[in-house]
């Protein structure tokens, strides 16, 4: 099962028997199912190195070191998310949004926006994370979301950015508890749903873009008004059920004993996530406090 997030799209820690406890251990002997880090088979590229489990001749090895923990997903995602949270204040602080200064502010942000696409498609495509990489990417996806979060206090409502905060950080304790209570299974029917909303979901946002730049106003109206309502709930299920798929790949990656490394990559496949719930979240509070 591979993630919704770019970044994990080419790795394949999943098991294929749904879901799993965190800190779960695979079973001895059991089939790899196409997992590059199932322990103790052949499929493994880590079973015969100096760290694996067991040796070429199958006696016990020394414990690995260098595998993925909890903990090391938790600091990085931190670290990955503070830069953001830090750039973001910062542009904040330091890009107007008044009359005069509007212009300049939101090309700088559409910059950053499009700086911290690039970056992401980048190491989406790399083999192994760069942290660099990763925490650039955070930092200009950071200044993006400031400029916009600054505008919309200024002239939406100021209460809004922090309520689409407290909403992100709700969606995520919701989906993580849920998950960790197994009222969440990731399997394949799952992922395949995920994936094919998303899809769809993508394609009309385009489709709207396209209209709102051709032919002016709103587009097909599915980012205002009750369209737009209808839409920005379905985003945030849709990043709901992103996160799950990324808790599900952070599970599997520490039961296989991943490298370390790809905390990272589990950082900013959160990071990604977070960020697309927030903006979802922002624009659909943005609606409402213009709909009173």
């Amino acid at each position: 099962m591979r993630s919704s997030n770019p970044v994990f799209s080419r790795r394949g820690f999943s098991r294929d028997n749904g879901h799993a406890g965190f800190n779960a251990a695979p079973q001895a002997g059991a089939p790899a199912t196409g997992n590059p880090y199932a322990q103790g088979t052949a499929a493994n590229p880590y079973a015969t190195n100096p760290y694996a489990q067991t040796d070429v001749h199958g006696a016990p090895a020394p414990a690995r070191p260098d595998v993925m923990t909890i903990d090391d997903v938790v600091t990085r995602t931190g670290m990955t998310l503070g830069t953001v949270v830090l750039t973001a204040v910062l542009s904040w602080i330091v890009l107007p949004v008044d009359q005069a200064n509007l212009g300049k502010s939101y090309g700088i942000a559409i910059g950053a926006a499009l700086i911290a696409f690039v970056l992401s498609m980048i190491q989406a495509f790399k083999r192994k994370p760069v942290p660099a990489l990763i925490l650039a990417y955070a930092a200009f996806e950071g200044v993006f979301l400031g400029v916009i979060s600054s505008t919309v206090s200024t002239y939406i409502n100021p209460g809004v950015v922090m309520q689409a905060v407290l909403g992100t950080m709700c969606v995520f304790a919701g989906v993580l508890f849920a998950y960790k209570m197994r009222w969440i299974r990731v399997t394949r029917r799952f992922y395949g749903f995920v994936m094919a909303a998303a899809v769809g979901f993508m394609l009309l946002m385009v489709a709207n873009l396209l209209f709102s730049v051709f032919a002016g106003g709103e587009g097909l109206g599915f980012r205002s008004g009750g369209l737009g309502i209808l839409f920005g709930v379905i985003g945030i299920i849709l990043g709901a059920c992103f996160l799950a798929l990324d808790f599900k790949q952070v599970e599997d990656g520490v039961a296989y004993g991943a490298p370390r490394e790809e905390s990272w990559l589990a950082a900013f496949g959160l990071t990604l996530t977070l960020v697309w719930i927030y903006l979802e979240m922002l624009r659909l509070l943005s609606i409402l406090s213009g709909d009173d």
